[in-house]
């Protein structure tokens, strides 16, 4: 079997804030024609009016990945400060109501509203989606199921999202207790091959229900729009680095799992219900309380996870140039995850006598601080 080019695409969604009040603020018109006149296509409106979607280009590696999201990143910033604006990539604004938001006026988004009621209005979170492609449908659907077990590694490494309307949820990701509202969201349904899909998806487009594939919202799917598999569990992360960390690893796993089947085996499918309770714990306590490995039948903390799947891939990574990226994981592991460092500079705030709110307003400083961090 050929190898596949196993590109890279990374989507992220940002939430624009007023850079004194600290508050979401919709994004101005002459904003989003300038960032499009600079950055193209590549920048666009998302559901809610405070929120601005990037995509990088087809990335043939992850350097090719970390300049164009660097430079989307920059372009977004700098545009924003013109208007007294900021934003901040994080899955949850940890002080804003939902119910005080707007959705943005456009057909798609109206007919969002219509077919999805008061589920799609909470919908005040962002995500971040990594393509990897893969030269054939058949392979997509193999490696669908294989990777599956692997999403809640992922999720708990981005975990973003422990605050809101002021309060700490407890949970290291909150943003997915939102998404997972939405129908056909969640862990991909355990499919024997592409034929099986398109039958499936087909039946909802048949009765109108859906208009194609890109209404279908599990954690891991076939792209409808691109020959990728498009990983959709991770929180947004507030760093460039730690981004682009998880975005190497879900590259390194998808070319594990092909490497495998060209040596004629294949990653053990675990039952839907098993992997869930993962996603769970990844859900509620991201990297802090560990996994279940399955095969050995026991809860493992989450840095010996790591270590057993950086020696996983590390061939992967040291085939497609990204061994400094996979190997950054660590760095995550060291300094925590977005959830444990904001959790951190809420503490202090309080310690210096800062009430509830001016805890998350320290919060909110310091993710406009880390967006920036690595630019």
């Amino acid at each position: 079997m050929d190898e596949p080019d196993f590109t890279l695409g990374i989507e992220e969604e940002y939430l624009l804030v007023d850079r004194e009040t600290l508050r979401l603020a919709e994004v101005p018109d002459a904003m989003m024609e300038a960032c499009q006149r600079d950055l193209g296509d590549q920048v666009s409106p998302e559901y809610l009016q405070c929120q601005i979607e990037i995509g990088t280009k087809v990335c043939a590696d992850i350097s090719a990945a970390r300049d164009d999201l660097l430079r989307l990143r920059a372009g977004i910033r700098d545009h924003a400060a013109r208007f007294g604006l900021t934003p901040i990539a994080v899955s949850c604004h940890p002080l804003a109501d939902w119910k005080d938001q707007h959705h943005t006026d456009k057909e798609r988004y109206n007919r969002l509203r219509d077919d999805l009621a008061g589920v799609v209005r909470r919908l005040l979170i962002c995500g971040m989606h990594v393509h990897v492609g893969l030269n054939s449908d058949a392979l997509r659907a193999d490696i669908l199921g294989q990777l599956s077990y692997f999403l809640p590694h992922l999720l708990a490494l981005s975990t973003s999202s422990p605050y809101w309307q002021g309060q700490d949820t407890g949970l290291a990701s909150y943003r997915l207790t939102v998404f997972d509202n939405l129908p056909r969201t969640g862990l991909p349904p355990s499919l024997t091959n592409w034929d099986e899909f398109e039958r499936s998806v087909q039946v909802l487009v048949d009765m109108g229900i859906i208009e194609d594939a890109s209404k279908i919202w599990w954690d891991l799917r076939p792209s409808a729009r691109f020959p990728t598999l498009e990983s959709r569990i991770c929180d947004v992360s507030p760093r460039l680095d730690d981004a682009l960390s998880i975005a190497a690893i879900t590259q390194c796993l998808a070319r594990m799992l092909w490497r495998l089947r060209v040596r004629n085996q294949r990653w053990r499918r675990y039952d839907t219900f098993l992997v869930q309770e993962n996603r769970w714990r990844a859900q509620r306590y991201g990297i802090t309380e560990g996994l279940i490995d399955f095969g050995r039948g026991e809860i493992v903390p989450f840095p010996e996870l790591m270590d057993e799947l950086i020696e996983l891939i590390e061939e992967d990574a040291a085939a497609l140039g990204c061994t400094d990226q996979v190997m950054a994981a660590r760095e995550i592991l060291g300094r925590g995850t977005s959830t444990e460092r904001q959790r951190a500079v809420a503490r202090d705030a309080a310690e210096t006598g800062a009430n509830g709110e001016g805890q998350m307003r320290a919060v909110l400083e310091h993710l406009i601080e880390e967006y920036s961090a690595d630019l």
